[in-house]
């Protein structure tokens, strides 16, 4: 008699049931949801954007940080991107204004999008003395709303092509939405904590100075005000989110991010970010809360029908995990890196450190040639008084600076020169001490994205708080 032969083997099954929570995540991701909710984003989003270039616009801020510079402080790697000569920035953010209309309306969404994101990116990367966190949140906002099929319903788009209309969009266009709403507050939360913010600096030295802010500002000198709000602030930034996702908690969550966002507003020039945060947070409410409200009033359908399942090809997901893995990886670079961030900024931009931290610094240059000919140069030469402010606290933006005077002395007949930086920087209020090593040659340094040894480490201890 021959022996039975099973037909599966150990080792398949066993693959097989590995697999299984993978295909049921991949299954889920796939699943159609209302696509209410993102439409919402989409006029929530094209209209703040349309705000924040009129901002620009009528602030006069094109001209004072794009146009009279002399010199702009770029990004490692996108030395070639320039500001648009004569008016070219004032078409550059009309257009983009433009742009953000369409994306309002989703007329020629797609396109709009795209160019949206490549404008935006643009502007962002043109000077480094300018980076925000919200800056940057909206350049992550507009990639990812190239892919939203925001434009599906209630939109130009969808007027002119009934064919391509739809009122449900994938479960992953929705995560993916949250996800990056999400990652600020939690990565801010996890930022807060440091010795100096659990010590509630620099909050404190903020709040002395606003002791004019309306009902609660006369206790803003008191330390359980002062704790509060530097505890309130963490708890807050890593709870919202959980909270948000479990639906009996949503609401007072919902009222904590906007009474919270509100007080930033108030007390803090922050631009556009807490009233982009307070319309974001709102996605994390059941994708039909736009359609419901607007069925109050008597507009829209009642209900809609949603296929089984919308397939995303594995080459989908897999971008899509690689994505949210880098936005997990690269805020906590810094936790790998010696020093504390604040100092050296080692691992702090694209981080999510917001108002964590109060320096003051200054630099002063020197230059030596090969005849041992020394003079220093003055930086408001060729700089803007923001510009000074941002260069004299960033060791990345000194270097470059460095850098951007070599040059322009050999250009002047010097040759080659050394220069070195005498650079006195106080971290929220503690004795100031130097900041980079005054006896190396930075014009001999190259521009890094790693880690650098001439970034003197943090020695003095913080005495404001007992």
């Amino acid at each position: 008699m021959e022996a039975h032969v099973p037909t599966h083997s150990p080792e398949k099954s066993t693959q097989a049931a590995k697999s299984k929570p993978w295909t049921a995540v991949c299954d889920w991701l796939q699943t159609p949801v209302d696509i209410a909710v993102l439409v919402y984003f989409r006029v929530a989003f094209g209209a703040i954007m349309l705000w924040e270039m009129w901002r620009y616009s009528s602030y006069g801020w094109i001209s004072r940080y794009w146009i009279e510079p002399s010199f702009h402080f770029t990004y490692w790697g996108f030395d070639w991107i320039r500001p648009w000569p004569g008016v070219g920035m004032y078409i550059h953010f009309g257009v983009m204004a433009l742009l953000a209309l369409f994306i309002l309306l989703g007329m020629w969404y797609r396109l709009s999008a795209i160019l949206f994101f490549l404008g935006f990116s643009y502007i962002f990367l043109l000077e480094q003395a300018q980076y925000l966190n919200h800056f940057y949140l909206v350049c992550l906002i507009a990639f990812i709303m190239i892919f939203l099929p925001a434009n599906r319903a209630w939109s130009v788009d969808a007027w002119r092509r009934p064919d391509g209309r739809s009122d449900w969009m994938p479960t992953w266009s929705l995560w993916l939405l949250r996800f990056q709403i999400a990652v600020p507050y939690f990565f801010g939360g996890i930022a807060k904590l440091n010795g100096d913010w659990l010590r509630a600096q620099p909050i404190e030295s903020w709040l002395a100075a606003r002791t004019d802010f309306p009902m609660i500002g006369q206790f803003f000198t008191e330390k359980w005000m002062v704790f509060g709000f530097a505890y309130g602030g963490v708890l807050l930034d890593l709870l919202v989110v959980p909270f948000l996702l479990w639906r009996k908690t949503r609401p007072f969550a919902f009222i904590a991010a906007v009474v919270f966002h509100l007080t930033n507003a108030h007390l803090f020039s922050i631009g556009i970010f807490p009233w982009f945060m307070m319309a974001a947070t709102a996605v994390f409410f059941d994708p039909s809360w736009p359609r419901k409200a607007l069925n109050l009033v008597g507009i829209g359908k009642t209900e809609i029908a949603l296929p089984a399942k919308i397939n995303l090809p594995n080459w989908g997901l897999a971008l899509l995990a690689g994505y949210v893995m880098l936005q997990i990886l690269l805020p906590l670079r810094h936790f790998v890196i010696p020093g504390h961030v604040s100092w050296t900024e080692e691992g702090h931009r694209f981080a999510w450190h917001m108002k964590l931290r109060n320096k003051d610094a200054t630099a002063q240059f020197t230059l030596t040639n090969a005849a041992g000919e020394t003079w220093q140069v003055d930086p408001l030469a060729h700089l803007t008084e923001r510009q000074l402010s941002k260069m004299s606290t960033r060791p990345y933006l000194i270097l470059q600076f460095a850098h951007f005077l070599a040059a322009e002395a050999a250009a002047q007949g010097h040759g080659e020169v050394s220069v070195q930086a005498d650079v006195w920087a106080s971290l929220n209020g503690r004795p100031a001490q130097q900041l980079i090593d005054p006896t190396v040659d930075l014009a001999a340094q190259p521009r890094t994205p790693w880690r650098v040894d001439w970034i003197l480490p943090l020695t003095t201890p913080l005495f404001a708080v007992e």
